[in-house]
């Protein structure tokens, strides 16, 4: 495994996430696996080929990756995050078995961090609704997926269909982390999908707690 900075990794971002990730870190997947739902699926239904390229994009400890190599074995693994404090985590968690970069989300070129030209499957798993400019991020992601390949993301919803006060203490918990639900995510994700030349499906989770979408490359 190999840890490589980024030129231009948005230091004002990546400072705001090592502050906030610097010990909670460290009980990050004991904590988050009770609501970040929707996590398994994704991995799932991933499927990569034999000999395909993974990248997680927002990889933070490491956790997803872990469980893609597992789950499909011999598949070439990336992970990239801006925080150098998760970095820590994923390195500890992966070993070798996956070559990791500190960069931005919005930014990012895998050959430049990786010397790798495209990825089959990339995976932004609960990492949009941390990220100011998501929009950014994927249409960066869907930069670097070669024909055929798709991006999978899942994220908090709007749970418009949840109770009321379990909706407002939700939101107010996770803001205490910088994390926000974004917006019209399926109608947002359409048009960068139109734009990009990709086919989209968009599935809501648990009454809408959470949504997984898979962007095709084709």
């Amino acid at each position: 495994m190999s840890l490589t900075a980024s030129p231009d990794d948005g230091l004002g971002h990546a400072e705001l996430m090592d502050r906030t990730y610097r010990y909670q870190r460290l009980i990050y997947d004991l904590t988050r696996r009770y609501y970040l739902l929707g996590r398994d699926r994704l991995i799932r239904d991933l499927s990569p080929g034999p000999r395909d390229r993974v990248l997680e994009v927002a990889c933070g400890t490491g956790r997803n990756l872990a469980l893609i190599g597992r789950a499909y074995p011999g598949r070439e693994l990336f992970g990239l995050d801006i925080s150098r404090e998760m970095l820590r985590s994923a390195e500890a968690t992966l070993g070798r078995s996956a070559c990791l970069a500190q960069a931005d989300a919005c930014t990012f070129d895998g050959e430049s961090l990786f010397n790798r030209r495209g990825f089959d499957r990339i995976v932004i798993s609960f990492g949009l609704s941390m990220i100011p400019d998501w929009e950014a991020a994927v249409t960066a992601s869907l930069a670097q997926l070669r024909p055929g390949g798709s991006l999978h993301l899942v994220d908090f919803g709007d749970q418009a269909r949840l109770p009321r006060l379990f909706r407002r203490l939700l939101l107010a918990w996770l803001a205490r982390f910088h994390v926000t639900p974004r917006e019209d995510f399926e109608a947002r994700l359409g048009a960068i999908a139109r734009a990009q030349g990709c086919r989209l499906d968009f599935t809501p989770l648990y009454r809408g707690y959470s949504h997984y979408a898979v962007l095709h490359r084709v």
